[in-house]
């Protein structure tokens, strides 16, 4: 089945985020825009948990659907089958490693409403997951992930937006300067990279380090009317286990929706006070010709080999 996914997005639990964040906004805003499955996000908050619980149905594959009596009116003019639900929300890991301090977001995906009780029950352990669906966590990313194997190994873990300077896994600012160094022996079971809104899949294949792995884009609303401003092509099963097979494997993942890069706010590199801005070519240039890191080789066509 082709479809369109967004899969990391955000309730009105979250903060700075829009009070029409509820489920039934959400279906309609995907049906309006033609996107078949949604991540619910935010599902480490128990209010919201709670609300999915009784404005979903489970469909027994892992996807869930709005109750018929939650749908709007408006919503029920636009062609297709509904919107599909999966359990998802995302994890913000602030703590010290290797001498710095880490700023890392995480989405995970779960195959259960079931799956997401136990690890907010394992997280709730770790800090407060009641005052914002994307909590704020003293817990390393690479024991997020062992976390999550342990209490549902069905699960899925992306590092979110991964070239946002503050908040991503390769961080100008307090990430790290691989996967590997992120997840240590755990890096295996990291498949896929959200691109985010800075960057598209053709920047993500100019380093060579990150050939092995899926990418992904996601809207990473904060209202539902922004859905799908990036998502991903899917040729699916219309299953939790179909979209596994997507992210994990790449089977049926045909590419992504994505936003202008340029747009981002972090698109650029450079220094506001100086007049200074690089474009992603200005960067491999300055890399070829100051040879700032000996493990790094800049191709002609501009692939960054480390």
């Amino acid at each position: 089945m082709k479809m369109i996914g967004d899969l990391h997005i955000h309730s009105r639990f979250s903060m700075a985020t829009s009070k029409e964040g509820t489920p039934e906004n959400m279906d309609f805003w995907a049906r309006k825009k033609g996107i078949s499955l949604i991540g619910t996000g935010d599902f480490t908050h128990p209010v919201w948990r709670e609300e999915l619980r009784e404005r979903l149905k489970p469909e027994g594959n892992g996807l869930y659907r709005l109750r018929d009596e939650y749908v709007r009116e408006e919503s029920r003019k636009f062609p297709g089958e509904g919107t599909r639900f999966v359990v998802s929300g995302e994890i913000s890991s602030i703590y010290k490693k290797n001498g710095k301090t880490r700023k890392v977001h995480n989405v995970i995906i779960l195959p259960s409403l079931e799956a997401a009780d136990a690890m907010a029950q394992r997280l709730e352990k770790i800090g407060n997951i009641h005052s914002d669906g994307r909590p704020i966590l003293g817990l390393d990313s690479h024991d997020l992930l062992e976390m999550m194997l342990d209490v549902c190994p069905e699960g899925i873990l992306i590092p979110a937006h991964i070239w946002t300077p503050h908040f991503s896994v390769l961080g100008a600012k307090s990430g790290f300067d691989s996967v590997e160094e992120c997840f240590e022996e755990l890096t295996p079971y990291v498949h896929a990279l959200e691109t985010g809104l800075s960057s598209d899949p053709a920047m993500n294949w100019r380093i060579s380090k990150l050939d092995r792995y899926q990418l992904v884009s996601n809207s990473d609303a904060h209202s539902p009317s922004k859905l799908g401003r990036e998502a991903n092509l899917l040729d699916i099963d219309c299953s939790y286990e179909g979209l596994y097979q997507a992210i994990q494997t790449g089977e049926g993942l045909e590419g992504t929706v994505e936003f202008f890069p340029e747009e981002g706010k972090y698109h650029f590199d450079g220094h506001r006070k100086c007049g200074v801005s690089l474009s992603p070519i200005d960067v491999g240039r300055i890399l070829r010709t100051f040879k700032i890191k000996k493990n790094v080789e800049v191709t002609d066509n501009g692939k960054i080999i480390i």
